[in-house]
């Protein structure tokens, strides 16, 4: 068939349509023409996969699925300039379902290397792919997790992302009533050596917890009732904190760090049936990595807490081993740094009380900023944060703010002890530009807005991505509501960002080629934070600002993003799965580094990845290209008629 014929059908074949006739012309030299005659099988179900998409440039074609009982019904039909074979070729399984040339047919084979080129050259070409992509990626993961973890810890095995809850939560169900007297609660607790019961009504459904934390807090610490009159409804805790007995201890695990718990209640069928303590973790995995949980909030002073800190990274280490997926291993990591923060700020401010400052003057809210924010956070890295004070009165202006930059020195003196390197761009509370009053705040916020200046372009990049960690979170809201109501107000911000972003391409060239550093110490090297992984950030707050989503999470802004249906579901999983993968192979190679004595540098040498790594790490990119793209072409709209709908 003829070059210009072939170009023909595929101008007319969604999505090669899309493409420019130069695109498409080397793919007409490189595919094939196949013909079958009416009745012949193109290829049958549970087949290796033929390595290539058909094309039908004439005839017809059914797609058939065999039951059981191996009787095949047809489920769909194939004319010219459809395409068939997208779901094998390219995630490389065997085929779900049969093809079937019901007429004289004619097909173009397009094999699966010049299909990944197009998608990787032309990110407009590869959104029509994004389903595929994403599940591509999902099952290379998922292999790479399996084959590779072993090479990166050497330590014990744990078992907390292989075994369930089932098999280590305390049955029968420890349970007491509402109404029950506390004192006759407590005997039941002592009697049969539980720390905590399960408060049911009539008919067995859940109406809070109570443990010996409550009893003695309730009772002893700080008593809101009698022992000889108090009843389990004035002690317990009404919310429920659950999880099902088929989660993974890991799982488990996550739930009790988010929710700063040391029990779950395991709900099957909307009732409970058993509770999983932190205990029952500790006897299962490795002691070393889970106590130091606990340990954080047993310090009294600055060096334990150092000493705490510095074994938070085997924990790291376990969730690797452990085969966790990556957005556990964040969060679980980001809540631990989390607790330690948190502790050097109670610190903190019992030191200021000592040493003669007395309490804070007024609110205040420190916040985290950075990966800290975003739940983003593996080996720990430098600080991001800033402080957040209620506005004083003008007679108190200079104190208050004396009061609050000594705090931060403090707290950002003790977290560097800690483990959390000071920041070398100066972006920590102690800075004055990162200490402020909620006013200055939000006076900043509109400056930074409207300015051409780098650095303050730099600044509102920062900004954009904070979450409160301590003291009275409604300060954080104000400034939240004000930063996203300025950029709503602005002609330019998002202009700025985007151009800001696009000055630095996607890590990935012609045909899929995966671009590497051309010279200094990382010379054939890419470095998968500044290069891939800062571009999706960019990209996904910019798009979640504009949509007024609050949360700093770049896996949940995605979320919300679909939810919001600003993305499709299907480039959303897309982007996520480019997001955790990326996280993968930097939290992989950093700890091969540490292992080896060496500085964790973010980098990764693609020539020593096996084919599939390499498949994997090229999908991740061809997500960045493609995220990269779609902020150029919404940024380029009018921006008033951009916010004006």
């Amino acid at each position: 068939m003829e070059t210009d014929a072939l170009l023909s059908i595929l101008k007319r074949t969604d999505p090669f349509a899309l493409l420019k006739p130069e695109a498409l012309a080397p793919l007409c030299n490189s595919l094939t023409v196949r013909n079958y005659d009416a009745g012949a099988y193109i290829f049958r179900q549970g087949e290796p996969g033929c390595d290539c998409l058909f094309v039908i440039a004439q005839g017809l074609v059914e797609i058939l699925v065999e039951d059981d009982c191996r009787v095949e019904s047809t489920v769909g039909l194939r004319r010219a300039f459809d395409f068939f074979g997208e779901t094998v070729v390219l995630s490389g399984q065997r085929y779900p379902g049969s093809a079937r040339a019901k007429e004289a047919l004619t097909c173009l084979c397009i094999y699966r290397s010049d299909l990944e080129a197009l998608i990787y050259s032309h990110p407009e070409f590869s959104g029509f792919f994004n389903t595929l992509l994403a599940e591509r990626m999902r099952l290379l993961y998922e292999r790479n997790i399996t084959d590779r973890s072993c090479l990166i810890s050497p330590t014990g095995t744990p078992r907390m992302f292989r075994d369930q809850v089932s098999r280590v939560m305390s049955t029968p169900l420890q349970t007491c009533r509402e109404d029950a007297p506390v004192a006759q609660a407590a005997r039941k607790m002592m009697q049969r050596q539980v720390g905590c019961l399960v408060v049911v009504d009539d008919v067995g459904r859940f109406r809070g917890i109570l443990t010996d934390r409550h009893l003695v807090g309730g009772l002893v610490a700080e008593p809101v009732c009698a022992i000889d009159n108090c009843t389990v409804g004035r002690l317990m805790d009404p919310r429920l904190v659950a999880i099902s007995p088929e989660a993974y201890l890991g799982e488990a695990l996550v739930a009790m760090v988010r929710n700063r718990t040391r029990q779950l209640v395991v709900m099957e069928r909307n009732l409970p049936v058993g509770i999983v303590a932190f205990s029952d973790l500790l006897r299962s995995q490795s002691a070393d990595s889970l106590m130091r949980i606990h340990d954080i909030a047993e310090q009294t002073d600055i060096e334990g807490l150092a000493t705490v800190s510095a074994g938070i990274d085997r924990v790291l280490d376990a969730l690797v081993e452990e085969r966790a997926g990556v957005r556990e291993t964040m969060e679980i990591m980001t809540r631990l740094n989390d607790r330690i923060t948190r502790k050097v700020i109670e610190l903190s401010e019992d030191r200021m009380k000592t040493d003669g400052w007395g309490p804070p003057p007024v609110d205040y809210c420190w916040i985290n900023m950075g990966s800290a924010a975003r739940y983003e956070q593996t080996l720990r890295t430098d600080q991001d944060n800033a402080i957040i004070f209620a506005d004083p009165a003008q007679a108190d202006a200079d104190a208050t703010a004396r009061y609050f930059r000594h705090l931060a020195e403090q707290v950002v003196d003790g977290l560097a002890r800690c483990g959390f390197e000071r920041c070398t761009g100066g972006v920590m509370a102690s800075n004055p530009k990162w200490c402020r009053s909620i006013s200055r705040w939000l006076d900043g916020a509109r400056q930074w807005m409207t300015s051409p200046d780098p650095e303050d372009i730099r600044t509102l990049t920062i900004l954009l991505d904070f979450r409160s960690l301590w003291g009275n979170t409604s300060l954080a809201d104000t400034l939240w509501e004000g930063v996203s109501r300025a950029f709503s107000d602005s002609t330019s911000a998002g202009h700025m960002l985007s151009r800001d972003d696009q000055k630095l391409a996607a890590p990935i060239g012609f045909l899929g080629k995966i671009v590497t550093e051309r010279s200094g110490p990382h010379k054939g090297r890419l470095n998968l934070k500044t290069t891939a992984l800062v571009h999706m950030v960019n990209a996904v707050r910019l798009l979640a600002v504009h949509q007024g989503i609050s949360t700093p999470s770049t896996l949940d802004r995605l979320d919300r993003l679909a939810e919001k249906r600003f993305l499709s579901p299907e480039d959303a999983a897309f982007y996520k799965a480019g997001f955790e993968t990326l996280m993968m192979f930097r939290i992989r190679e950093n700890l091969k580094r540490v292992r080896a004595g060496e500085s964790p540098d973010n980098t990764l040498d693609p020539k020593t990845l096996d084919k599939s790594e390499t498949l994997l790490l090229k999908d991740a990119l061809s997500a960045v290209s493609q995220l990269q793209k779609r902020i150029g072409k919404t940024f380029q709209v009018p921006w008033m008629n951009f916010f004006g709908h």
